[in-house]
């Protein structure tokens, strides 16, 4: 634990790192579904790919890219408004189980991926609402 930082009682110490924490996390995952959302925009191949693995539909691909377009949209929207922020990544997360039930509605062992964006989702979220004390 940082010094300054006791249980109950954040001090500056506390406060300047879960700044810092919430402020990379976010972007990392703002910046991971932004790009996925930008995959699917393009129709790359890996999209394809995984697409036919899980038995979905290519004319998910503009859709999904959508919701991964707003849902990195929203985190960044959330350090001024962070009733957004929580929103976008609570979609995601959602999003994100769904990816994974797909997976392994199909027994893909696939799952790297879509395991790596949930826990990045679930983590912007936590770190948001204990930054923003929305717990």
């Amino acid at each position: 634990m940082a010094e300054g930082c006791q249980s109950g009682s954040p001090g500056p110490a506390c406060l300047q790192s879960m700044h810092v924490t919430y402020v990379v996390i976010t972007i990392l995952a703002a910046l991971a579904n932004g790009y996925a959302a930008l995959l699917n925009f393009v129709g790359a191949e890996s999209v394809k790919v995984v697409a036919d693995k899980v038995e979905v539909s290519r004319r998910w691909m503009i859709p999904f890219g959508i919701l991964l377009a707003s849902g990195a949209l929203g985190l960044l929207i959330g350090f001024a408004v962070p009733v957004l922020g929580t929103a976008a990544a609570i979609g995601l997360v959602l999003y994100f189980i769904g990816a994974l039930s797909a997976h392994l509605r199909v027994r893909d062992p696939g799952i790297g991926g879509a395991v790596s964006f949930l826990v990045l989702a679930v983590a912007a979220l936590i770190i948001g609402l204990g930054y923003h004390n929305q717990w």
